[in-house]
């Protein structure tokens, strides 16, 4: 993945939109899947194509309508998650500008039953919090790629270790402190963060804290 490691960082302030265009840049690609981030400006739109395998789209920030076959279906906005119906034309439209991630997937990638093709959830309403637990959700667990989802209550939290591949964190409600090669940082709702491959780091909730943590294997 492009966006530096062990530092907190926003993809929405790192990937302003430009007047009047619509921005693209891979981050990451391999084993058939591909990490974007798209930034579009006030007014602006991509238009409706059809793709053969699932997208993902994940707002960082704005707000956008999704059209399916020239209708206008659902509202996208900070948090949101997008899951593109497969073979069917799609395109969004924003009035006041929208940045988001997509996520390029396989055609045989195992995803959760959950995640309905053509339905907007919100992430951080998908796990809930329970006292004194972690709460954890596979949305995709394939032998390249996972996507999860965690919640954290005050106290709980990942003892200190590393994984095989990179991975990206995206806060979606609360605080945490995330300990990466000893180094403390405060992360928070709307922010990002980034592990390479190996790198030590641990999770400290500091109160209710909700997260998606995208891994590549």
């Amino acid at each position: 993945m492009k966006d530096q490691a062990g530092r907190v960082f926003s993809v929405a302030k790192d990937n302003p939109w430009a007047p009047g265009c619509t921005l693209s840049s891979s981050v990451w690609a391999g084993h058939g899947y591909d990490l974007s981030h798209f930034s579009l400006a006030p007014e602006t739109s991509i238009s409706e194509e059809s793709y053969p395998a699932a997208k993902l789209w994940i707002v960082a920030d704005g707000t956008g309508q999704v059209s399916v076959q020239k209708q206008n279906v659902s509202t996208l906005r900070a948090g949101s998650l997008y899951v593109l119906p497969v073979d069917t034309p799609v395109g969004v439209r924003t009035k006041d500008g929208l940045i988001y991630s997509e996520l390029s997937l396989r055609k045989d990638t195992n995803m959760n039953p959950l995640l309905k093709s053509g339905c907007v959830f919100q992430l951080k309403n998908l796990v809930p919090y329970q006292d004194g637990k972690i709460v954890n959700m596979n949305l995709i667990d394939d032998d390249h790629l996972m996507l999860a989802l965690m919640s954290f209550t005050k106290g709980t939290g990942l003892s200190e270790h590393a994984a095989p591949g990179e991975a990206l964190i995206f806060a979606l409600d609360g605080e945490a402190v995330i300990t990466y090669e000893g180094e403390p940082h405060t992360i928070h709702a709307g922010e990002n963060f980034k592990f390479d491959a190996g790198g030590k780091h641990a999770v400290t909730a500091n109160g209710n804290f909700k997260m998606a943590l995208l891994l590549t294997k």
